[in-house]
């Protein structure tokens, strides 16, 4: 059977489709590859990263602002658990950016000095909500929240 084998190369994912017997052929594949490809992430990685936080902060955005809680019932929890002024916080940072991107502009002087993208706040609540889903899982218990669409 064709099983793919998926690696995560520090920002993105790689997916091959590659023929393998069993599961040994498919972790040996999998360590190859990922010593294969180490160096060019490496090389690649602190560039892009440096771009990345370079392009939210003119927006005044944060990498978190970036996760959607439409397409993630884990980040939907997790944005419930935080506190109400982290909230407000994020909705305004999302605004801002918007209202910017709209105008073809970006922040300035001391906002966009002042900008802060790589410093996390919904990770370590995002990570809890994750692992809880694991342990239900593992338990054979339903997930304790569920979007239902209508």
């Amino acid at each position: 059977s064709t099983r793919g084998v998926r690696l995560f190369l520090g920002w993105s994912f790689l997916s091959l489709q590659v023929p393998l017997a069993d599961e040994r052929q498919r972790c040996i594949m999998s360590a190859l590859i990922k010593q294969l490809l180490k160096p060019v992430v490496r090389t690649l990685g602190a560039p892009y990263a440096t771009w990345l936080n370079s392009r939210l902060a003119a927006y005044g955005l944060r990498y978190d602002d970036l996760y959607d809680p439409l397409k993630d019932e884990d980040v939907a929890e997790a944005l419930r658990r935080l506190p109400p002024d982290v909230i407000m916080a994020r909705n305004a940072r999302l605004r801002r950016a918007i209202d910017l991107d709209m105008k073809h502009d970006h922040l300035h002087g001391e906002l966009l000095a002042k900008q802060t993208p790589s410093e996390p706040y919904l990770q370590e609540v995002l990570e809890e909500v994750r692992q809880e889903r694991r342990e239900r899982a593992q338990l054979g218990e339903q997930p304790a929240y569920t979007r239902i669409y209508l």
